[in-house]
């Protein structure tokens, strides 16, 4: 890719994110939210984590050593960690510096 190329890549995403961000906020303003929307609202945010998680743990194998442990136990300090502290960002993050290390250090 050549510089221009590069420039008009990241502008193109730029205004794409914008758009998908400040759409909303213009056909609704002043408007009531509709209830399908709002139910998006509440409903979206579970299912993409569920999905995410689904994802992740796709390609375990737990038949082969080491039998999905490190993930087994990321997903256990994920899950205490949001328990204990209500905390998303602390909770995955925390998770995912812990299965590292795990990976890294013990399996």
């Amino acid at each position: 890719m050549t510089l221009a190329q590069q420039f008009i890549t990241i502008g193109l995403c730029a205004i794409a994110t914008m758009l998908t961000r400040f759409v909303p906020f213009l056909l609704f303003s002043g408007k009531k939210t509709p209830r399908f929307v709002q139910y998006l609202g509440q409903a979206l945010p579970g299912a993409i984590f569920g999905m995410l998680v689904v994802y992740c743990l796709k390609d375990v194998s737990f038949v082969n050593a080491p039998f999905g442990v490190p993930e087994l136990i990321g997903c256990t300090v994920v899950t205490l960690l949001h328990i204990w502290k209500r905390n998303t960002l602390l909770s995955i993050g925390g998770g995912t510096v812990f299965y590292m290390l795990l990976v890294q250090f013990l399996f």
